[in-house]
């Protein structure tokens, strides 16, 4: 009895799997006759509306699907504010022409040494100071006064200068 009740619990097992394959087909058979009524009805809706931009239809059921025409968009305020925007005094104001011009490829040299060359031309100028106080000086152990030191001075360099 023990075979039996195997045999009787595998055909019912084999009865639910065709149960089950059968209700797999007519779902199958069922989407495949939706999907081929579907087919021409969505082709027919799926076709694209024709629309008439340039040209002016004669049939009237085309005439529906004429677009109207367009009107120009008010760009009065938008060129207003682009022209205000482009104002070159205002550009020249916001923009520094010192970071624009391209800088010389030794500026940060000069900047660097400016410091030292401020302490040269304080020495330069005392240097120079002293040696017109020694002109004047041995001008004046002369008895001449500045004019005529500062023109021996000079006296020689312009016959120089004359004769070519």
């Amino acid at each position: 009895m023990a075979a039996d009740e195997q045999v009787g619990s595998l055909e019912e097992q084999a009865l639910k799997r065709k149960e089950r394959l059968r209700a797999l087909r007519e779902k199958k058979a069922s989407t495949n006759d939706a999907e081929a009524g579907g087919e021409k009805s969505s082709s027919h809706e799926s076709l694209p509306k024709p629309v008439f931009r340039s040209y002016r239809p004669e049939d009237d059921a085309l005439k529906e699907s004429v677009l109207p025409d367009a009107s120009p968009a008010a760009i009065e305020e938008e060129i207003k504010q682009k022209i205000a925007v482009g104002n070159p005094e205002d550009l020249a104001k916001e923009v520094d022409l010192a970071s624009l011009a391209p800088r010389k490829p030794d500026w940060d040299l000069k900047r660097d040494v400016s410091k030292k060359l401020e302490k040269l031309e304080r020495r330069t100028k005392r240097a120079i100071a002293e040696l017109i106080r020694e002109r004047l000086g041995s001008a004046a152990g002369g008895g001449d006064d500045l004019a005529s030191a500062v023109n021996a001075a000079s006296g020689p360099q312009n016959i120089d200068s004359d004769d070519d």
